[in-house]
């Protein structure tokens, strides 16, 4: 086995695919380790491999643990050749059950001459040597692990290049969480969504599309990160999303410099996918407009991201620490006349008449949407049945006059 050529490919196939070549040439050392016990060791022993990169030579060893009595458990061995076929079966049987399972719940491993040093040995060899060293014995080196082993190793290169590229693309998308990706859609099945992202496939789940946009197969759209995870075998699997708010949030991020240079701060972004989405901005800096940052140069970048989302409405307000300021500037594009602030966190608000069914949106979308964006119960009423409830309210406080209030001043004190 030339091992000079297979790390010399190893190098090349590394650099093309961005992987550190030494997490392949690992996987290659513990195959040709294990590879030269099937063929020149014994069963039970512990040996370890090491490839000189600049030279290709492999150097093989033996590790033995420093051991003693209280250690491993002790068996009295049976000569092999006193043992009954079956008895050799159930011994070697033993043996490799304890090697894969030492120490289970407590259970001392069996002491094996192949695995294990006692401690005044050890001392021979190394005379600082303690209770659980590792002593390595250097063994011959050899280079011809035959047809079977080149194959194992072969497969194994493959599949730690496999794993190891496969690490790679986690780790780069991992760190792109929460950003936006360009893809292209291979497949639409029972409403999931596969998106071509170019090393990897990515997947759109139904509750991460948006109602009534159209996913064309070989059509190039962006999607929101949504997580980086593995599914149940274990596969990375990258999910997106065209419905989170976040998406609206980082596509303004990709318009607006002023977002990305931190002058200009989203600090709340609620949205209904597909038909309408508010997003309040805030700005420390008096010279800087936030809602005028956000909408551009005749509304240039607000269109730029309506029309990557299909036309959806995107109402951008001012963020204010006053609540009356921040309830009624979440109404817009409605005017209102006034904000009653309650306790636990309810507002009254009242617009003008003509303002009315703008300030609760279709379908109460509009107020449901400013609710959210404020974290405040938003009761909106019109001015003329706001009146009538304080017209209402004024005689409902009045106190009645008795025969009392009725009787003139100069009867009441008999004035004559």
């Amino acid at each position: 086995m030339d091992f000079r050529q297979i790390i010399s490919i190893i190098n090349q196939v590394a650099k093309e695919r961005n992987i550190a070549p030494e997490k392949v040439i690992g996987a290659l050392e513990d195959s040709i380790a294990t590879a030269y016990r099937k063929e020149y060791g014994e069963r039970g022993e512990i040996i370890k491999a090491k490839i000189d990169m600049e030279t290709g030579e492999a150097r093989f060893w033996q590790e033995k643990e420093v051991v003693d009595e209280t250690m491993v458990r002790i068996v009295e061995e049976v000569p092999e050749e006193e043992m009954t076929e079956e008895e050799r079966g159930k011994d070697a049987a033993a043996k490799e059950y304890e090697e894969e399972e030492e120490d289970e719940e407590g259970k001392l491993p069996r002491y094996n001459p192949e695995r294990h040093i006692f401690l005044d040995e050890a001392k021979k060899i190394k005379k600082d040597a303690i209770l659980g060293d590792i002593l390595e014995f250097p063994l011959e080196s050899k280079i011809d692990f035959g047809r079977i082993a080149a194959q194992s190793a072969k497969q194994v290169v493959l599949q730690k290049f496999r794993e190891a590229e496969k690490e790679t693309i986690f780790g780069e998308f991992r760190a792109r969480e929460g950003s936006i990706v360009s893809g292209t859609i291979s497949r639409v099945e029972r409403g999931i969504i596969t998106v071509d992202l170019g090393k990897i496939n990515g997947v759109v789940f139904p509750a991460e599309t948006v109602q009534g946009e159209k996913y064309p197969i070989n059509e190039k759209m962006k999607f929101y990160i949504l997580a980086v995870q593995e599914d149940r075998r274990g596969i990375p699997q990258i999910v997106l999303s065209r419905s989170h708010p976040r998406f609206v949030a980082k596509l303004f991020e990709a318009e607006v410099p002023e977002i990305v240079d931190g002058t200009v701060e989203i600090k709340a972004i609620v949205r209904e996918a597909g038909s309408r989405s508010k997003m309040a901005v805030y700005s420390s800096s008096p010279s800087i407009d936030p809602v005028g940052s956000c909408v551009g140069q005749k509304g240039i970048r607000v269109m730029s991201v309506t029309g990557e989302l299909g036309n959806e409405k995107v109402d951008i307000i001012p963020w204010s620490e006053e609540p009356e300021e921040f309830i009624a500037a979440s109404l817009a594009p409605a005017a209102v006349k006034s904000v009653e602030i309650y306790e636990d966190n309810y507002a009254k608000v009242i617009v003008p008449d003509d303002q009315l069914s703008l300030a609760i949106g279709k379908g109460g979308q509009n107020v449901r949407l400013a609710a959210k964006l404020t974290n405040w119960k938003i009761d909106v009423r019109s001015e003329s049945v706001a009146y009538e409830e304080k017209d209402k309210e004024a005689e409902e406080s009045m106190t009645p006059l008795t025969e009392e209030d009725l009787v003139s001043d100069e009867e009441k004190y008999d004035l004559n």
